[in-house]
């Protein structure tokens, strides 16, 4: 029995969340992870992302959740992409996270093959992805799951 006045720390979630398809029902729970990861409110952002990768053409567009509706434990998104700057058919892989004290559990790399998984079955043999330079965090996640440098290199310019 708790002693009056303090509070019980929240269940841990099962080991191995189940990874599956987004649902309309899993929206309110990515917003609320990635608002607590960025400190930023985007539910208009995440409505659009699962309509465009989460409601339609689930054959080349990827959205994955872990855990369940009332508490998203880690996302994927990705899609089927072909001919952008000559490259043949590829995954590319949006955003991804995962609540933070789940990160060293593998949940990540659970995800991570989960999309590639798809996108071996939509017939591409490679994935890929941009990262911002100074996010060591989700470099060194992309490093462990064995992806490098690729062939393009970015470039940007301001229009201000």
């Amino acid at each position: 029995m708790a002693r009056r006045g303090r509070t019980q720390p929240p269940p841990e979630p099962d080991a191995d969340p189940a990874i599956r398809p987004a649902t309309l029902a899993d929206v309110a729970g990515v917003i609320a992870l990635d608002e607590e990861v960025t400190g930023l409110r985007k539910a208009a952002y995440w409505q659009d992302m699962f309509e465009r990768y989460g409601a339609r053409r689930r054959d080349q567009r990827f959205f994955l959740v872990a855990g369940e509706p009332a508490r998203i434990d880690g996302f994927i998104i990705g899609e089927v992409r072909a001919w952008e700057f000559g490259s043949p058919p590829a995954g590319w892989i949006f955003a991804v996270q995962v609540r933070p004290r789940l990160r060293v559990r593998g949940l990540g790399s659970r995800l991570f093959a989960a999309v590639c998984a798809r996108f071996r079955a939509a017939g591409v043999d490679r994935v890929r992805t941009m990262v911002a330079r100074d996010n060591a965090v989700i470099h060194a996640f992309f490093r462990s799951q064995g992806m490098m440098a690729g062939p393009f290199i970015e470039l940007e310019m301001r229009l201000d």
